[in-house]
């Protein structure tokens, strides 16, 4: 049976950088055993796979990656709504993913989807208690701030370094990071609008993650809680460069640091390539 697919690239403008996205626009006659094999066969940071809308949405995901199904992932959401989105002419597409509904809204440019931003889950936010663990596998002195979990779908831990600089020269230790408990260490630096970051997901299959849409959230969470920017400010993030995928993300929080109310992850994304994979049915082996 062929299955097919079409492949992206996320939070940039231009092919063949950003995040490598595989859609699987219509997955319904995919067997269930099959979902995690093409996704390790495929083996970019995330796969999706589209299915008819259960609630209000306009359509349901499931997100994996080499290793595991995620309910929520940035990347995988963004990327999914420019291809859903490219021929509707809507200003929004709603996907439905374990972790909710997001609504993503599309700037265009005629028919052409320019950029778009969604709506996040907001974190859970709680203390790491593996810290010096944590900074140890990365082979860093100290965070420049208190090292949190937070979790929106994924699970995200953040080390501000002094200088981008640091950021560039991160050599960690997988294989000690993959045995801690979460999904994502992110390593930042920065000021103001404009911020560098790099992301290791060895515990996910994924040595370094070159755009993470969800981090991208949490991390906005994070730098507005302890009055690095501004609540309801925009920040602008670069990641992916060290790995020759540079992407770039854009991320805004509101509420206070007592209360988060909103989180919005923007960026563009642009498809790439399209193909199949032909696969037997069960009788047939």
């Amino acid at each position: 049976m062929p299955f097919r697919y079409v492949t992206c690239d996320v939070f940039t403008d231009r092919p063949l950088a950003g995040n490598q996205l595989a859609v699987f626009p219509e997955a319904s006659d995919i067997r269930e055993e099959l979902l995690q094999a093409l996704a390790r066969e495929i083996n970019f940071s995330e796969t999706v796979f589209v299915y008819p809308p259960s609630g209000t949405g306009h359509a349901r995901i499931r997100i994996f990656t080499p290793g595991a199904e995620l309910p929520f992932a940035g990347h995988p959401v963004l990327g999914t709504a420019f291809v859903l989105g490219a021929d509707t002419g809507l200003p929004e597409i709603v996907l439905e993913t374990g972790a909710g509904p997001v609504p993503v809204r599309f700037e265009r440019d005629g028919s052409r989807i320019r950029f778009g931003r969604m709506t996040q889950p907001v974190p859970v936010i709680e203390p790491f208690g593996d810290g010096d663990a944590l900074l140890s596998a990365l082979r860093v002195e100290r965070s420049e701030l208190p090292i949190e979990r937070y979790t929106n779908g994924p699970r995200h831990v953040f080390v501000k370094l002094p200088s981008e600089s640091d950021v560039a020269r991160l050599a960690p230790d997988l294989a000690a990071l993959a045995r801690l408990p979460f999904t994502l260490a992110m390593c930042f630096a920065g000021g103001g609008r404009r911020w560098k970051a790099r992301a290791f997901v060895p515990s996910a299959g994924i040595a370094e993650d070159p755009a993470s849409g969800s981090a991208a959230g949490a991390r906005a969470c994070h730098l507005a809680r302890h009055g690095l920017i501004g609540f309801g400010e925009e920040i602008e993030i670069a990641q992916g460069a060290e790995i020759g995928r540079p992407s770039t993300l854009y991320a805004r929080v509101e509420g206070s640091r007592e209360r988060i109310e909103n989180v919005e992850v923007g960026g563009s994304a642009v498809v790439v390539g399209r193909g199949e994979f032909e696969l037997p049915s069960p009788s047939a082996r």
